[in-house]
């Protein structure tokens, strides 16, 4: 089979690779779509945790090809989706119901081999079945059961007012999520206007390239998608006392923010942060399956295994408009 192989720090390389084995509660995927996210950019950078050499991919989806002896629910022809987060379920978080800080946790795609490649191993226990979904929509399980998390953070009242500061893909989650969790409005902010278009076919009630436009202290909840420091240390302007703010996207890993701390103090903020997800894959794939989270139109690339590199580079310099960059590895 053929897959992508990050070396090291800025170096990868598609390479042939032999097949890989199911264990006996495995199963072999076979993969048809896996997206690149942040996370991916990160690695390759080398401003992130994985392990190297490292084949990445943590989104993906494809057809059941083999099964292991002990494997119960899956069999040889079903389409699935990959939950990349492995806990061990004994540990102090996994006894505590917080499997997303197992302190003997794997990731498919970070510290075990992923989903770019053309065939890869997930346990049973990580993989969902995804009915009639296109692959490429059920890619997507993995990025929105983490957007879900996010929004399970700062526990969106109904009726709640939200600032939303970027419209990239993970954005356009958050608002799909925002607005399925009851909130009023969402106005979204960002730089690029077809994103913007997007948004508002998405349901933004309001959008704007200019955030000094808007009012300030005036919404209920102000999310930060874009990991961008300055736009982080805004949030504070435009919540209303007694708000929360939610960091969502991944800063540099040596990022520093400045928040003084009287007016922390004066507007009774809350502030929250949201790491990968906990146990929200069903949720996530219910709710692409029932097309009340809608994401066909946030793939702006299919591109074949050897052009990942390619995709990253998009990512990393903007070279070209792009929302989801997905890998299709079945396809040359």
């Amino acid at each position: 089979m053929k897959a992508v192989l990050i070396k090291e720090k800025y170096s990868l390389k598609t390479m042939d690779a032999q097949v890989p084995e199911p264990k006996e509660d495995e199963v072999l995927i076979e993969v048809h779509a896996s997206g690149i996210c942040g996370t991916d950019l990160h690695i390759f950078q080398g401003d992130y945790k994985g392990t190297y050499p490292i084949t990445p991919g943590h989104e993906f989806s494809g057809i059941v090809r083999k099964a292991g002896p002990k494997v119960r629910n899956f069999k040889e022809g079903d389409r699935v989706a990959v939950e990349p987060n492995l806990s061990c379920g004994v540990c102090y978080s996994c006894l505590n119901n917080r499997q997303h800080y197992c302190e003997n946790v794997e990731a498919v795609g970070v510290t075990l081999p992923g989903g770019m490649a053309q065939y890869v191993c997930a346990p049973e226990g990580a993989v969902f079945p995804i009915g009639d979904l296109s692959f490429e929509e059920a890619a997507f399980m993995e990025p929105l059961s983490c957007v879900l998390h996010g929004v399970e953070q700062v526990k969106p009242d109904l009726a709640d007012s939200v600032l939303l500061i970027g419209a990239g893909p993970i954005g356009l989650l958050l608002l799909q999520s925002f607005l399925v969790e009851g909130c009023s409005s969402v106005h979204v902010v960002d730089k690029d206007q077809d994103r913007l278009n997007t948004a508002l076919e998405m349901g933004a009630s309001k959008t704007t390239t200019d955030l000094d436009s808007l009012d300030r202290e005036s919404y209920h909840i102000v999310c930060d998608a874009t990991g961008v420091t300055f736009l982080m240390e805004k949030c504070l302007d435009y919540v209303r006392p007694s708000g929360r703010i939610l960091w969502f996207a991944v800063p540099h890993v040596d990022a520093k923010v400045s928040l003084p701390p009287f007016r922390m103090f004066e507007k009774e903020i809350s502030i929250f942060s949201s790491y990968t997800s906990c146990r929200n894959s069903w949720q996530a794939l219910h709710l692409l399956q029932n097309g009340r989270i809608k994401v066909k139109d946030l793939v702006s690339h299919k591109l074949p295994l050897e052009e990942f590199e390619k995709g990253l580079k998009i990512l990393e310099t903007h070279s070209e408009p792009a929302m989801k960059i997905m890998i299709m590895p079945q396809e040359s």
